[in-house]
């Protein structure tokens, strides 16, 4: 078997490398990102391609439609003001964040319509589905990205697919490079292991601590939306001691 990860040399996107090529059923794991995969983490079963999502521009995906595996890991975003974004900023988060993952998606739209399995997994993040002042554009390229996924199973479903797209929605991770942190493929292989099994499965959404968490915060934000917002908002001041 072989598999992509789109965003596959640093967080959780290693993680879920360094899980597939650790399988016997795997000789091939490509690997795009903008970033070069790290020297410690190369086997043979890694194929590396520098691509810039950004940019628009998708023929890095050549030569790779023998793939059984589809997990999308990219993305970025930045705590700050809105007014304080630029007109780059704001194109590239959603060249990264939304458009590249579904012209991903499109490209092996027919691997997902086929009787054969197909895998699929993409990060999104909770800031999609929550009010998250201070993450606008950021939550605003992920809400998109997740009424995609949404929309689009349901279509396999009425088609007959039973494969599906596992939306991967967690808040904040230790161990990965968003908002400065360090990559740790320690610190995240437990949830790389879990993704994959959920996109075998064949699961459609995927929220990491729901039940401890996320399952209370969701209700809070449903309750009074604005609200929350504002306390969401006053939780990031308080982290990061923002004026």
């Amino acid at each position: 078997m072989r598999a992509l990860v789109v965003g596959g040399s640093s967080g959780i996107g290693l993680s879920i490398v360094l899980n597939l090529i650790g399988r016997d059923e795997y000789d091939r794991v490509y690997v795009l990102d903008k970033s070069a995969f790290p020297r410690g983490y190369k086997t043979e079963k890694v194929l590396y391609t520098c691509c810039d999502l950004s940019l628009g521009e998708y023929s890095c995906l050549t030569g790779m439609d023998d793939i059984q595996s589809l997990y999308i890991t990219a993305g970025f975003g930045h705590l700050k003001f809105f007014q304080e974004l630029s007109e780059e900023y704001i194109q590239n988060s959603f060249s990264v964040n939304a458009i590249a993952p579904i012209q991903i998606i499109r490209h092996f739209y027919d691997r997902l319509l086929s009787r054969d399995d197909f895998f699929c997994g993409v990060m999104v993040s909770i800031a999609g589905r929550l009010s998250s002042p201070l993450f606008s554009v950021y939550s605003a390229t992920k809400a998109a990205l997740s009424k995609f996924i949404e929309a689009i199973n349901v279509e396999l479903d009425v088609q007959g697919s039973k494969n599906r797209i596992l939306e991967v929605s967690p808040g904040s991770m230790k161990g990965t490079g968003f908002t400065g942190g360090v990559t740790n493929p320690e610190m995240t292989k437990d949830l790389a292991e879990e993704i994959i099994r959920r996109a075998i499965s064949h699961e459609e959404l995927f929220i990491p601590q729901y039940d401890s968490v996320f399952k209370s915060v969701i209700e809070r934000y449903e309750t009074d939306a604005h609200m929350f917002g504002v306390e969401s908002y006053l939780y990031k001041k308080k982290r990061l001691d923002l004026k």
